[in-house]
């Protein structure tokens, strides 16, 4: 019997674009991005690049005619609900993009590429002059500060001079431009000294039109993220808002959306040939198919401890078991006990299953030491005494503490400043500590936590604690 045809309709959205031999920017980066939010990606190629992770080695861009006639062929079969642009070089290709733009029904979102990563330019100098007729049409123009500097004469060192080149961009037409904040400094220090210094937070500028046509302004800050892997990252952000519009989501939404999207895809990036590597666009999609595997280590190790009674090691608090996806980024993607692992009269008992976002302790103080490992995968807490504490010196590796006197009054957790406190503290060329002493406070219980890159690591480590206790 023939199994009957099950079709989905996804969104379709459109990348106007060159290709990246290389496979980290452009329209491959534009059509992974698309496909990982659930869109359906069809693509014009403007220009062909022979690129790696190098640098652009050779461009040739396709006949005005042939980007015309990829053009027609996309729009007269799929029914496009978002449009993207991405390299396109010259200004006969910019003013054709345009003219197909005010046409148009859908969102439009601008990405001006003109310099690689690497810092080959992409665009020759009649093209930049070419670009506001196509602003004008764009419902989001995603400039980084230098593009932003060509486009509108103002350079972005800071907030106010980033808010102030993003309502020059809405001046020339755009409903709203979003000026990326990856090279901007922050302070007056950036524009007293003409440099852009390397903030520890990232902020992206929204500027909008309201209806009454007056100026709105958002930010949206992140961490940054230490890599120089960001080749394909500006391709990745404005594909990712694009696909949120295709969906029918807001701008605001579309924007933040995109841009937790990109973080992830940036810290989690891939290295890959001989420079510094590529953006992970499909590391979203990765972390979720990997919550059903992480909530069955999870499982198998609280088996473990049950089988062989860990009573000797479980807390008064309670003892909870929790794994990280491999590109977990937060507490409701890490798995736990619900309830935690507590005594009873013939060992130890889950109090209920394993799901994902149960711990909230043990959760938080893992993805932060994650922060310094991202190999770092599976934590367990256990019974903090002088006997647990000597047993410590049996692990296979370092271990490391930290005094919760010593925790200012802003800190924002103690759980994460603890987490930093103790790995911080460890050089960067030692090995990870593979476990940590909080010696506790008044009312806090001192605990020790195992910290583990596999679940088989994170059982033998408390089998030794418990098989020296004992």
């Amino acid at each position: 019997m023939t199994r009957r045809h099950a079709p989905v309709t996804p969104p379709v959205a459109l990348t106007v674009a060159g290709s990246d031999s290389g496979g980290g920017a452009g329209v491959q980066a534009d059509l992974k991005t698309m496909e990982a939010h659930g869109v359906f990606g069809t693509s014009v190629v403007t220009a062909i690049t022979a690129q790696n992770t190098v640098g652009v080695e050779r461009t040739h861009v396709l006949p005005v005619e042939e980007i015309e006639a990829q053009y027609g062929a996309v729009a007269t079969d799929f029914d496009l609900r978002a449009m993207k642009t991405g390299m396109l070089a010259t200004d006969s290709v910019i003013d054709l993009v345009a003219d197909r733009a005010a046409d148009a029904t859908v969102p439009v979102v601008v990405d001006p590429v003109m310099v690689a990563a690497s810092g080959d330019r992409l665009l020759d100098s009649a093209a930049e002059t070419a670009y506001e007729s196509l602003i004008a049409e764009a419902t989001l123009v995603t400039p980084n500060a230098d593009e932003a500097t060509v486009l509108t004469g103002i350079e972005p060192v800071d907030r106010e001079t980033a808010r102030e080149a993003g309502e020059e961009l809405v001046g020339m037409g755009a409903d709203a431009a979003l000026v990326k904040g990856g090279h901007i400094g922050d302070g007056e220090e950036g524009r007293s000294s003409g440099r852009r210094p390397r903030a520890d937070t990232v902020t992206d500028t929204l500027v909008s039109t309201l209806p009454d046509g007056e100026p709105t302004v958002h930010t949206f800050e992140h961490p940054r993220i230490d890599t120089d892997a960001t080749h394909g990252s500006g391709c990745t952000l404005s594909s990712a808002i694009a696909a949120h519009l295709a969906h029918g989501e807001t701008l605001g939404y579309a924007v933040e959306a995109g841009t937790a999207f990109m973080e992830r895809a940036l810290r989690y990036g891939l290295d890959v040939g001989e420079g510094p590597g590529a953006v992970h666009h499909l590391a979203a999609l990765r972390e979720a198919a990997d919550r059903h595997r992480t909530m069955t280590d999870v499982a198998e190790v609280v088996e473990a401890f049950v089988d062989r009674d860990v009573s000797r090691l479980v807390p008064e608090v309670g003892m909870n078991v929790v794994g990280a996806t491999e590109y977990a980024e937060a507490v409701g993607e890490t798995a736990a006990v619900e309830g935690r692992i507590t005594r009873t009269l013939s060992g130890v008992a889950p109090n209920r299953g394993v799901r994902l976002g149960a711990s909230s302790h043990v959760a938080r103080f893992l993805l932060a030491a994650r922060e310094f490992d991202p190999a770092l995968r599976f934590a367990v807490n256990c019974r903090f005494d002088d006997e647990t504490e000597a047993a410590t010196a049996a692990l296979d590796g370092p271990v490391t503490e930290y005094t919760r006197e010593d925790e200012p009054e802003d800190a924002s957790g103690t759980m994460g400043w603890g987490a930093r406190q103790a790995f911080g503290a460890v050089d960067a060329d030692d090995p990870t500590p593979v476990a940590v002493l909080d010696r506790g406070d008044v009312g806090k219980e001192a605990i020790v936590k195992v910290v583990a890159e596999t679940p088989e690591q994170l059982g033998e480590r408390v089998f030794t604690l418990l098989d020296t206790v004992e």
